[in-house]
């Protein structure tokens, strides 16, 4: 039915629906094979709760919810995903965004995963976002960071001209560096 509207990407196992419908990381796994199986991109959401930051076990979390949530893709399935790396302490009204560094140590920790999974050649290809309060102070230094390919902006994005502002900002700081 999406893929009939014309949509090409479609978002699965955002934390809201996570705990409103209660989906499993099972679940998650189904709808990716599903979309795959229509002709569309996912757009793969994985996020830890504050109480996992607090017990030290974010990698952890979040590399079982990206691993399962790929399992039994091919490369070339694997290939036409994007994973978004959103913690959930850091969403929302009140959410407080992750530091550069505690988003770069994550990435890596998935991207390591990737690797590992897929090999080298296919790990190093699957785009890795970060969604998670991302706003114009903090949107350039985040993807300064080695694995972060690019920006699941949410909130910052309710307003046009925020998301504009922000795109921008990007776009200059590293059309400056390519000089």
């Amino acid at each position: 039915m999406l893929a009939e509207t014309g949509a090409t990407l479609v978002e699965l196992g955002h934390s809201e629906r996570r705990a409103a419908f209660n989906e499993s990381d099972a679940a998650i796994n189904r709808k990716v094979h599903s979309a795959l199986g229509h002709g569309l991109r996912p757009l793969i959401c994985i996020g830890d709760s504050a109480e996992e930051k607090r017990w030290q076990v974010s990698r952890e979390s979040v590399v079982r919810q990206m691993k399962i949530a790929l399992y039994g893709l091919s490369h070339q399935q694997a290939l036409r995903t994007l994973i978004a790396y959103e913690p959930v302490w850091a969403i929302g009204e009140h959410g407080t965004p992750a530091s550069p560094q505690e988003a770069g140590v994550i990435h890596q920790a998935l991207r390591q995963a990737l690797c590992e999974r897929f090999g080298h050649e296919t790990g190093t290809r699957i785009p890795l976002l970060y969604g998670g309060s991302v706003t114009l102070q903090n949107a350039v230094e985040l993807l300064r960071q080695q694995e972060i390919n690019g920006l699941f902006i949410g909130r910052a994005a309710w307003d046009a001209q925020g998301y504009c502002d922000i795109v921008q900002r990007v776009t200059q700081e590293f059309i400056l560096q390519a000089q």
